[in-house]
């Protein structure tokens, strides 16, 4: 495996996906929307690498709702291992009396079949290719989190989401949990006064080391397992390397299939974060952490923090280790005056609001409160029933996890990740979308709008005017200016001039 630190060149150039996507797609036959649209026609769904998260979420949920009256159809498997398919089949046959078609390579089953749509659940570096070419296939996409591996395939992804207006659900369950449209109205409306920074965390602690819990087993081999369609050579997604059950299995813990921390488990609560405050992609970001326990052979950091700047002047921190789990840092959304406080986790019943003092806030009626929210007890089941909900209505709106919004939470993790591992800053352009290595333009705009006396920016959907982001001008200050010549400034009421 190479491990070598990218360069930037590598990082910032675009990602191969759209010529292969391209070439591959003009092949596949586009399959009618059977049943999207039309609520008399059931959907017809398959799956594309249902292992770990793919069988246990994608195939036992959707399963659950066929069984609970929804009208969806599950009528095939695709799956680079053997094992996969053939207890995907087995299970729906079991639970739903249908047979199932497998097959190795899902570009032979978009072909063949008559699908509406295809839960993804294969490693991170699959989901742009296999993404865009459901969608150009014809065909509704659920993909598991994170949505892509780079911020450029995210981009993309959106993209041909836009073209083809097929619906499209990201895999961060939580972001449908009613709590944070509640707490999006709130900011909006200016509880917190002006919106500064959110903190959010994702802590866990293993004797074995994070992901190494993916059990290896004898029937992983050659014989069962496609090995370099896994890894995907022939479409440039990977450099060949030999076959190796712990990088089949714990892929998560190396760079070339995945992300650590910053895929895995930083997008579930940083797409929570952003879908609350209606920020979206960041204007500068910073990675730092290191591998300071699990030496195991992983390349991914055991210790990570992100720092992600926005432009509309709200700072988002990400913290984490994998060694150490009893004593998280709070998620919390800050403003002027006063926080919101979640706690941890994502099965939220409320959050907290606690205000600042009155000798700041200037209202004496801001008191501190439990906010209640409907609590969901399974969102995962809620996120699939959303997505299906959403193809039966046709309307890309009604996803709780849109491509847009993945795309952003994926500039802010592996911004962060490429920020660690190249030991750089990095800038997005919210117009170009082009990422930048850092300099000194990020704190030279904050300083210019100070020193113009600037009103402060706001998250998207402000409401508030200048509701807790105006400060109180002391007497005093009347006093301040340059003086020229010995003289003091204009109108300075200074008695010791002159």
């Amino acid at each position: 495996m190479d491990q070598s630190p990218i360069n930037r060149r590598d990082f910032l150039k675009t990602s191969g996906t759209t010529a292969v996507a391209a070439s591959t797609i003009a092949g596949l036959a586009s399959a009618p929307a059977l049943g999207a649209g039309n609520s008399n026609e059931a959907i017809r769904i398959a799956f594309i690498g249902p292992g770990g998260r793919g069988f246990g979420a994608h195939v036992k949920k959707l399963v659950q709702l066929k069984k609970d009256g929804m009208n969806i159809d599950l009528i095939a498997v695709a799956d680079v291992y053997s094992e996969h398919r053939d207890r995907t089949a087995n299970y729906i046959k079991k639970e739903l009396g249908n047979d199932v078609t497998s097959y190795v390579d899902y570009r032979d089953m978009l072909e063949k079949e008559k699908l509406d749509a295809v839960c993804i659940g294969t490693p991170d570096h699959w989901h742009a290719k296999q993404t865009i070419d459901s969608m150009n296939a014809g065909l509704h996409v659920y993909c598991e989190k994170p949505m892509t591996k780079k911020v450029e395939e995210a981009l993309e992804v959106v993209e041909t989401w836009k073209k083809t207006g097929k619906i499209m659900q990201v895999g961060v369950q939580s972001t449908s949990l009613p709590v944070w449209d509640d707490v999006r109205a709130r900011l909006q409306d200016g509880q917190l006064g002006k919106v500064l920074q959110f903190q959010t965390e994702y802590f866990r602690n293993s004797s074995m080391g994070q992901w190494r819990y993916y059990a290896l087993k004898k029937e992983m081999n050659p014989q069962n397992i496609d090995w370099n369609l896994w890894l995907g050579t022939k479409e440039g997604l990977a450099e060949y390397q030999p076959f190796d059950r712990a990088v089949y299995a714990q892929w998560r813990r190396f760079w070339p299939f995945g992300s650590g921390m910053f895929t895995d488990l930083f997008v579930h609560r940083t797409t929570a974060m952003l879908k609350a405050t209606g920020l979206r992609y960041p204007g500068r970001v910073v990675g730092a952490g290191g591998l300071y326990l699990e030496y195991d052979g992983r390349d991914v950091p055991d210790v990570a923090t992100v720092a992600a700047d926005f432009n509309e002047g709200v700072q988002g921190l990400v913290n984490a280790t994998m060694c150490n789990q009893e004593t998280r840092i709070k998620q919390i959304i800050r403003g002027h005056n006063g926080s919101f406080v979640f706690g941890n986790g994502e099965g939220f019943d409320g959050y907290d609001f606690i205000p600042e003092r009155p000798q700041v806030t200037r209202d004496s009626s801001l008191k501190q409160q439990r906010i209640d929210v409907t609590p969901i007890k399974d969102t995962t089941y809620a996120h699939f029933k959303n997505w299906v909900e959403a193809m039966q209505a046709n309307d890309q709106s009604k996803c709780n996890n849109p491509p847009d919004l993945g795309a952003a939470a994926i500039a802010v993790v592996n911004m962060g990740s490429n920020s660690y591992r190249n030991g750089k800053v990095y800038h997005f352009d919210a117009d170009s979308h082009a990422i930048t290595e850092g300099d000194g333009s990020w704190s030279k705009k904050w300083e210019a709008m100070s020193e113009a006396r600037q009103k402060p920016k706001h998250i998207p959907g402000w409401k508030a005017g200048d509701k807790g982001s105006v400060l109180e001008e002391p007497s005093y200050m009347t006093l301040a200016g340059p003086w020229v010549d010995g003289k003091p400034p204009k109108n300075n009421p200074d008695t010791n001039a002159g």
